[in-house]
């Protein structure tokens, strides 16, 4: 794919040089709405179609692995309500997933603990799973009742069980082998975490994975986050060095 230069005003994107692995916090739907005089629920739709859009056209530029941030630990305090129409949202995007899966080739893979959804919600997660192993190419993680650091609590108790059990040494664990513990295992950090909506904080997202991710902030809201922006943000992540702590 050549150079992206569509308008003066628009970033430059190298579609030869895409970072491996893009993380989104999909964030300010709830605002989205209110500014339109909306209920939060219709904010949180929008949020949810516009995930497709971007899911589908990470697919379509080449991207190997996409993460989204779509429900944390912490969610299940908001209103019974909210929490609800989520749900229902996510119910909805799997079953239209799975039956578009063999024509859009994207696969799904699923971060957090599944336990605490309803079995119905379970069982079409396992579905689109076990779709998605007929599938190479673009990779769609969604952070479902994720927490980073209940994914490392999960991970720290799974190593110190391995390690009584004698299938672990206690003295030689390493970051490769810490990372086979966690919802992660197998994928490559993310390259660049982006947060629409104006805050400037990671709110336990991926903790571990993204100690040398490039971050990018903007005040766009998660509905209004379109392809431009996107391209924003990669041109901003191309323009950086990486050092990783080098010089």
């Amino acid at each position: 794919m050549p150079l992206f230069k569509k308008k003066a005003n628009e970033p430059q994107v190298d579609f030869q040089n895409l970072p491996r692995h893009i993380a989104i916090i999909m964030d300010g739907n709830g605002r989205w709405a209110k500014k339109r005089g909306l209920p939060r629920t219709a904010g949180h739709a929008a949020g949810a179609e516009n995930f497709r859009t971007i899911a589908t056209y990470c697919k379509d530029i080449g991207l190997d692995y996409l993460t989204v941030y779509a429900f944390s630990t912490e969610n299940w305090k908001r209103p019974q309500e909210e929490v609800g129409a989520i749900m229902g949202l996510l119910k909805k995007y799997l079953l239209e997933a799975i039956e578009q899966m063999e024509r859009d080739k994207v696969k799904m893979e699923f971060f957090g603990d599944l336990s605490a959804l309803t079995p119905e919600l379970r069982e079409l997660c396992e579905q689109t799973r076990e779709i998605s192993k007929r599938y190479d190419g673009c990779q769609v993680n969604i952070c479902l009742n994720y927490g980073g650091r209940d994914e490392l609590l999960r991970a720290a108790k799974a190593y110190a069980h391995d390690c009584m059990e004698g299938r672990a040494d206690p003295n030689h664990l390493t970051d490769e082998q810490m990372g086979g513990y966690l919802f992660s295992k197998g994928v490559p950090d993310p390259d660049l975490v982006i947060r629409p909506s104006g805050e400037l904080r990671l709110s336990n997202f991926l903790l571990w994975q993204s100690a040398y991710a490039e971050f990018y902030f903007t005040d766009v809201l998660w509905p209004d986050f379109d392809k431009n922006e996107l391209h924003r943000a990669i041109a901003a992540f191309q323009s950086r060095s990486r050092r990783f702590g080098g010089v």
